[in-house]
């Protein structure tokens, strides 16, 4: 009987106020006892702070899902993107290896220059363009020398149908502006952070018993897009829904990196190699449009029912 079948497995989710932390609230319930904290109830820039959290609940396992993910702004708070991507995963790490528990952490295809022309594999050499970048990498490399169980899930732009994403933002502007202007060179897989939880909870129940494996993995979804692929899509099935409204939605217009200048340098292939997730833990996420279509539902359905009850 594994861990996670006697019902005694316990499990800390850190950064449950985000796309994908939210989801795996929902998704690792089953697997046993559950402790999730947002940003008020563990401060990551805390030493002392994490070794309490982890101290007084002594989990089996740590899942965690809080980062520091506002790439661009990262560039002018290099100190602060470090302390939560780096020393809270070293200080988490220590943790876990003080209360023998397992490790799962989300990082980004951001690890990667884009250089290469064919999806990266995790063998491939990681050269990070941007501060956001190279602190997820030093958060992996410092959890992969901790000595302890763990996985690396690396992933891809993640949206979802609440929080704060490319998205939202896209529908969000498509009703409000005539045109908008979209990177159409940068190439990725669109991921939405519900098939990324799930996809853990599965990863977890298979590996957690012998905890095998350690080590980075990718998970995006399948397929890739660009961004201004995404969000024709996005505005598409919009339309659909919505045909009434087809003429007043933004026209899309494609544009080149260089055109939309960022203060962090962006990857322009993200693709990800998945199949060594799919040889570990026969787990592979659906299309990237098949979910977004599930997306856009829900996405239907919370705006139809706050009209109601407005």
């Amino acid at each position: 009987m594994t861990l996670a079948q006697s019902g005694k497995l316990r499990i800390l989710v850190t950064g449950r106020d985000g796309q994908v932390g939210s989801e795996l609230v929902r998704s690792m319930g089953s697997l046993g006892e559950l402790k999730s904290t947002n940003r008020a109830e563990l401060d990551l820039t805390s030493d002392e702070a994490i070794a309490a959290v982890v101290r007084a609940f002594k989990p089996d396992l740590i899942v965690n899902a809080a980062a520091y993910t506002a790439v661009d702004k990262a560039e002018s708070e290099p100190e602060l993107a470090r302390r939560i991507n780096h020393d809270a995963v070293a200080t988490l790490a220590a943790e876990a290896k003080s209360v023998g528990a397992a490790v799962i952490h989300y990082s980004t295809d951001y690890v990667f220059d884009g250089a290469k022309t064919s999806p990266y594999t995790e063998d491939d050499v990681t050269h990070p363009l941007s501060v956001y970048g190279k602190t997820k990498l030093a958060g992996e490399q410092v959890l992969a020398a901790a000595g302890i169980p763990y996985l690396v899930l690396r992933t891809s732009w993640v949206y979802g149908a609440t929080g704060k994403n490319f998205l939202l933002t896209i529908l969000r502007l498509a009703q409000q502006k005539p045109e908008l202007r979209i990177v159409a060179d940068q190439t990725g897989a669109p991921t939405w952070s519900r098939d990324i939880a799930e996809a853990t909870a599965a990863i977890a129940a298979k590996w957690l018993p012998g905890r095998a494996n350690s080590g980075v993995f990718h998970l995006t979804a399948c397929g890739s897009t660009t961004w201004h692929g995404f969000a024709s899509q996005a505005i598409r099935l919009l339309s659909e829904a919505h045909p009434d409204q087809h003429e007043k939605l933004a026209r899309l217009i494609p544009i080149s990196t260089a055109e939309y200048p960022t203060a962090a340098v962006r990857p322009k292939n993200s693709q990800l190699d998945c199949s060594k997730l799919a040889a570990a833990f026969h787990c592979r996420l659906p299309k990237w449009d098949d979910s977004l279509a599930k997306v856009m539902e829900e996405y239907e359905l919370a705006h139809q029912a706050a009209a109601n009850r407005g």
